[in-house]
This record gives C-alpha cells, structure tokens and sequence, in this order.
C-alpha cells in the first residue's frame, strides 16, 4: 500500500465515522436534519476523495472521466429537482425510486468487477461481488414494482400472478444455482454472471407483486436494507471501506426497521413477505361487517365540540396524506392551543405508506415535536380524551383488531374508541386495506363527517373562529 492509498484509507474511514454520527442524530427528529446533513459532508468527502486518488494513480481513457463527471451531473441535478419538486405525500415513491438507483448501482459495480478483468476473480471477490449482484437486482426490480403501485399505476394494481408461490421458489432455486456456478465455473463467468442478473432480476418481480398495498411500509424498509446490504457487498468487492460501512448501516437499520413494522402490526417478517394482508380469515374480508348504521356530523358540530373540549387527540392516517392537509390540521391544532386545549397527534408505527409517513408529513406543517406520540404512550391517554379526531386513518383505528377470526387480529390499533367522543374525517364509505369495515364507525360515541379532509379540516378551522370571535 502506497502513500496515497493510505491517505485514501484514512479519509474513507472518516467518511464512514461520520456516516455513523449522521445516523445517530437521526434518532431524533429534532436533529435529523442535521445527521443528513452530517451524512451528506461525508458522502461529498468520500467522492471527492475517489477522484484525487483516481486522478494520482492515473486512469485509462479521458472519455471514462467524461462520462463519470456526466453522471455525476445527471445524478446531481436529478437528485436536488425531485427533492425539491416531489410533494411529501408522494415521498415513499420517491424512497422506492432511490431504492431502485442504490440497488442497480450495486449490481453494476459488482458485475464490472467480476467481468472486467483479463484473469478470473478469486472466490471471495466472486462470492461479495456475486452477492452484490443479487441482491442489487432484486432491489432494483422490487423497487421499481413497488414505487408503481404507490404510485397507483393501473396496471400493477391489478396485475395478478397466478402461482405465486411456485414461482417464487422457482426464481429463488435459479437465482442460487447460477450463483453457485458463478463461484464454481469462474472460467464461464460471463454466462453465469448474466443469468445470475436475469434470473434475480425477474424474482425481483414475482416477490413484491404479489404483496398488497398495506404491507408496502414493510416492503420498502426491506428493499432499503437489501439495498445497503448490496452496497456493502460491492464495497467488500472493490475493497472500498466507505462502501462498506455506508451499506452496513443502511443494510441494518433497514433490516431492523422492517423487524420493528412487522411486530407494529403483529404479523411475523415472513408473512408480510409472503404476500397479501392477514391471514386468519379470509371471510372476515366479505363479510356484512357490524350492524348499525354509521351517525353523521357536519363541521359546526365537530367545531363546537373541539372548542369545549380540555384534551383533544388528532389521529392522521394516510387519507391525511392523500388530501395534502397536514398544513391544514396543525392550523387547527394552534387554534385550540391559543384557546387552552390540550392538543396531541396519534402516531400509529404503521399509518401511512412508509415507516415514519405522518411524522414527515406534521414536521413540514411545523407541528411540535414534543406533540407527536407514539402508539404505547398515547393509547393510555384516549380515556381522558373529550375529542378524538381521526383523519383518515383506518385499519390502524379498528377495534376487530382486538377479537379473533379478522384480517387485522392481533395487530395493535390505536385505542380512539376509548374516547369520549370521536370524529372520524373520511372521504367516503369504503373499507381499509384490509378489505373490513371498521367498527369504530359504527360505535355510539362515534360521528362521520364525509368529505375531502383538505376541504372538511377548513370547514372545521373556519367554524371554530367563528366561535372564538
């Protein structure tokens, strides 16, 4: 190892010491923005690093270092526009789309290392870099099907694939095999390399079209740790210690993350991974759900009993998300503070389309931090509640949750029945992800007010000022 070589080392370690930093202050959303921004300095250090040890070494072509500084670009200007331009309803697209960049990336470092040079690779680069291919193109595949249903693509909604099972197995067997012979027959390496890329590739595909839309907050936390962990593998392969540390950490937050979300909705990693939502009972899905009828309620109402009411819990679900009334919400909340209310946001681990969604969402509306609980501190607290507001959030709310023989049995549900009086904001009469009604609307101490949450939210804020006047 010469001297530059081991200046690269140094700063390459630096870059991943402050990856790690980067993500212990993400811990917080206090200071979250700062661990990225932490993360990002060590990226840019790691980058610029790259190119001074390339251009001290020397390189080949000036056309290759052309075509890099174009990519970098391309990447870069991509990069800011859609951070930029994506709305944050639309963010667990946009996680999905970097999932499928990252996991293609990976694929396509570890094959230049196992194709590009003159002699056959060793068996540890075959097997990292190798390892790199898989799991970087089932990320890639499995991101890109998952960021189209998010996205409400007709086409994936609605595709089915007869034989799920079969052809996951079958996909899985290929995959391995062709793996193994890679790392076997190093000598027809082009052979087995490709059919390694294709044969992950399409399971890619048949894993993640058959999962419903409620699983996708766990789907994309494991596309996320299958993402680092095929950047550590290429890391591992080019022998790269940024690389390596950088994917560990995203390959184990994902990874522990995704732990976390399954056992949020009661349901083993497996299963979720398996496809479809629930299991226990499929009837529970079609049948007549409770009996009575759903009592609707009109914002005057809704906003006389939020002006009387000493403790009130909002509870935001995706529907919040879908209307964009975040802004509109917190509008509401600082109006019942100014009057003396006692105000808290309802977090469910799993409201929303990605892990963290309503959080996002309510920090960009300027919500306290310190207002935002989670599920195990604030289901305590709805007792004493004069008003549970929901909006729109649904299967997270239903207390079948709490009987067996539903699809959503067992899953921990924020307990807004317990409330004194609850309000739930809906755009119309149909059912959850789960396929069930919920019986939250069917409760005595519940009332409807039907209609776009944007829209009703306004209806809501215009009338409580009118009673502040």
């Amino acid at each position: 190892m010469n001297a530059i070589d081991t200046v690269a080392w140094f700063v390459y370690l630096l870059s991943a010491v402050m990856f790690v930093i980067g993500l212990h202050f993400m811990n917080s959303p206090k200071t979250a923005r700062r661990g990225n921004q932490i993360s990002a300095v060590g990226m840019v250090i790691a980058v610029i690093m790259a190119f001074v040890h390339l251009f001290v070494t020397g390189y080949r072509s000036n056309i290759a270092i052309i075509l890099l500084l174009l990519g970098i670009a391309i990447g870069a200007v991509a990069g800011v526009v859609s951070a930029k331009k994506v709305k944050m309803t639309d963010m667990p697209q946009l996680v999905s789309i970097f999932n499928t960049v990252g996991g293609g990336a990976a694929a396509l470092v570890a094959l230049n290392d196992i194709l590009t040079p003159a002699k056959a690779p060793g068996l540890v680069v075959l097997i990292t870099a190798g390892l790199g291919v898989v799991i970087g193109s089932v990320t890639f595949t499995g991101s890109l099907v998952a960021a189209g249903k998010l996205q409400g693509v007709k086409f994936l909604r609605k595709l089915t694939l007869p034989g799920k099972g079969f052809l996951n197995v079958l996909f899985i067997v290929l995959t391995i095999a062709s793996f193994v012979m890679l790392c076997v027959q190093p000598g027809q390496r082009l052979l087995w390399a490709v059919l390694t890329t294709v044969f992950a590739l399409v399971y890619g595909l048949v894993f993640v079209i058959p999962i419903g839309g409620a699983d996708m907050p766990v789907v994309i936390s494991v596309l996320n740790a299958c993402t680092g962990t095929a950047v550590a593998m290429s890391g591992l392969a080019i022998d790269n210690v940024a690389l390596i540390v950088a994917g560990a950490l995203v390959g184990a937050a994902g990874a522990t993350l995704s732990i976390l979300m399954a056992q949020a909705m009661n349901r083993p990693l497996h299963s979720v991974l398996a496809g479809g939502f629930g299991g226990a009972s499929n009837a529970s899905a079609n049948d007549d759900g409770p009996e009575g009828t759903m009592k609707e309620t009109t914002a005057d109402d809704v906003a006389v009993q939020l002006v009387y009411a000493q403790k009130v819990i909002f509870v935001p679900g995706f529907g919040l998300a879908q209307a964009q009334a975040q802004r509109e919400l917190a509008d509401l909340g600082e109006l019942l503070k100014e009057h003396g209310v006692e105000v808290s946001y309802a977090i469910h681990p799993v409201a929303g389309r990605m892990p963290g969604h309503m959080n996002v969402l309510l920090a960009e509306a300027n919500v306290p931090y310190d207002e935002l609980v989670d599920l195990d501190d604030i289901n305590p607290q709805f007792p004493s509640a004069n008003v549970a507001l929901v909006v729109g959030a649904n299967d997270v709310t239903n207390p079948a949750a709490r009987r067996p023989g539903t699809p959503v049995s067992g899953m921990p549900i924020l307990d807004v029945d317990q409330a004194q009086h609850v309000v739930v904001m809906k755009r119309g009469r149909g059912r959850g992800y789960a396929g069930i009604e919920n019986e939250l609307y069917f409760e005595d101490n519940t009332q409807m007010l039907f209609g776009d949450a944007k829209a009703g939210l306004q209806a809501v804020i215009a009338a409580v000022k009118e009673l502040l006047a």
